[in-house]
């Protein structure tokens, strides 16, 4: 990706498609360049345009947080317009102006619905394959309804080919159903940690509801109650519902499975189990109290066991309530209120649809190459799982130097071809010049349950450090597509361990890193 545009040609299946020539005519804004930062196989995040109805895949082909396969292309932004909430979390703490850490709840600066409607074109305007509006805080977007309808309604007017979608821990979800359908928000997501109320009174102190705070298990009981009554109701609406839980060791971690049966029966189109952040200086109460957030592997096996009852979402960042581009990047610094005040603001609707198609035949020559490569596949007889780290920065290519990577997406590689099952976030190595020795440290811990690292390129001394921990790092395979390289290197893997010249062996457990993305400043 090129660090002045974002972009850069891609190859593959049908020849360049240079996608900087139309970012720059789309991107040319007063007080703003085009800097960039650096489930089920039938449904749900990882399924493409066969396996779903019509009218489901138009909803989730180019959302990023509803679609796997989308994330690799398409862009989101929430605008932080909800202040208040209605709940407490044990989990949570609001700060305000902290952009050195990425988790829910963080943002900026607060905005009004009309410097949110502009920030909006303005961010549309300079990144075209942005595609969904998310409100999701920095309290709860249905405690503050006035301001979030009224967002939504300024951006049907002037954004009209812009998704809409709001996240909610559902206490007043019930009141708002109607509302939401009528402004045709067609995604919906739901904050469900649990559906027993003995449990609910660890992660939840006090809901405030019509003019009353309940606590303990009469406050997580009146939570359960709503959230359930609400996602069946958006459900029977037909819009698309997505539930987001939080894993908490020792606490809700082995009840999760109920709560994924729980959703999945009334209607939810997709469940993401996320690790909890909990680090002591985000001064939570469960940072305080040492808490502890699970391991990659706890992570991962947890998903695994409810993925046979529902679809699973593995590609969530944990975004900021202000976070503005891919998936996996925050570009938020470049769109502050000062600056967005200061744009014109040209929102050019056929140059954005002009941009978006060659982004989809960049996507279908990687679904192309994937399929390809897979079919190679058919007739090896293995049970070697194993799981690789990948540096990208996007498009669905290995195009990330290993000392510029801010995170590793991970898949699972095994004769069913390549699986998404997350990403690890680490500390930059190349710092201006040199590589951080502690750092390195952090990454090799991040990817430690990975056979090997597929980068666009990498030094001699992380090279022989990552050989020593066992990681094998790859980078024959620089700007071609993550699935097709990665299906290649894995039946060369296989081939050496059937002709005996390596013993394949698991691997340990990673340490999920929290909280490592930020603004670039």
């Amino acid at each position: 990706m090129d660090a002045a545009t974002g972009r850069e040609e891609l190859g593959g299946g049908g020849g360049p498609v240079n996608l900087d020539a139309v970012m720059q005519q789309v991107a040319e804004h007063k007080g703003c360049g085009t800097q960039g930062g650096s489930g089920k196989a039938s449904c749900g995040s990882g399924a493409g345009q066969g396996d779903l109805p019509t009218d489901i895949w138009e909803k989730v082909k180019n959302h990023p947080c509803y679609s796997e396969e989308a994330h690799h292309h398409y862009a989101r932004m929430h605008v932080a317009v909800a202040p208040a909430c209605n709940i407490q979390c044990n989990y949570c703490n609001r700060k305000y102006d902290c952009a050195n850490e990425s988790r829910p709840g963080v943002v900026s600066e607060k905005l009004t619905p009309e410097q949110a409607a502009k920030k909006v074109l303005a961010v549309a305007s300079t990144i075209p394959q942005m595609t969904v509006l998310g409100i999701a805080g920095p309290g709860d977007p249905l405690a503050n309804p006035e301001k979030t309808f009224k967002t939504f309604e300024l951006i049907a007017k002037s954004a009209p080919d812009i998704k809409l979608c709001l996240s909610t821990n559902g206490l007043a979800l019930p009141d708002h159903v109607d509302t939401i359908a009528g402004f045709n928000v067609d995604h919906v997501t739901i904050t469900i940690n649990m559906v027993d109320p003995e449990i609910g009174a660890k992660i939840y102190p006090w809901v405030y509801w019509k003019h009353k705070r309940y606590t303990g298990v009469e406050a997580a009981k009146l939570l359960t109650d709503r959230q359930l009554q609400g996602l069946e109701m958006l459900t029977e609406r037909g819009i698309l519902c997505k539930v987001n839980s939080v894993m908490i060791p020792g606490v809700n971690d082995q009840h999760l499975v109920e709560v994924n049966k729980a959703v999945k029966s009334r209607g939810a189109f997709l469940h993401n189990i996320m690790p909890l952040i909990s680090a002591p200086e985000h001064g939570t109460v469960f940072g305080l109290t040492g808490q502890r957030g699970p391991s990659a592997q706890e992570l991962k096996a947890l998903q695994d066991s409810c993925e046979g009852e529902m679809n699973m979402m593995r590609h969530c960042r944990q975004c900021r309530a202000d976070a503005v581009g891919l998936l996996g990047e925050d570009r938020s610094a470049e769109f502050t209120t000062d600056k967005i005040m200061e744009m014109e603001v040209n929102y050019d609707l056929e140059s954005r649809k002009a941009y978006q198609e060659m982004v989809e035949k960049e996507r279908q020559d990687k679904v192309a190459a994937k399929q390809e490569e897979l079919e190679t596949l058919a007739g090896i007889a293995s049970d070697i799982k194993l799981l690789v780290a990948v540096a990208t920065k996007g498009s669905g290519l290995i195009n990330e130097h290993f000392g510029h990577a801010k995170e590793f997406q991970v898949y699972e590689l095994s004769t069913s071809g390549a699986k998404f099952v997350g990403h690890r976030r680490v500390d930059l190595y190349c710092q201006g010049g040199y590589g951080d020795e502690d750092s390195l440290e952090t990454v090799i811990r991040a990817i430690n349950d990975c056979h090997a690292v597929f980068v666009a390129k990498i030094g001699g001394c992380p090279k022989n450090d990552l050989l020593t921990a066992g990681i094998d790092p790859v980078d024959q395979f620089a700007h071609e597509f993550i699935e097709k390289s990665a299906i290649t290197w894995f039946k060369t893997y296989l081939e050496k361990v059937n002709t005996g010249e390596i013993e394949h062996y698991e691997r340990g457990d990673a340490e999920i890193r929290q909280g490592a993305l930020i603004a670039a400043q």
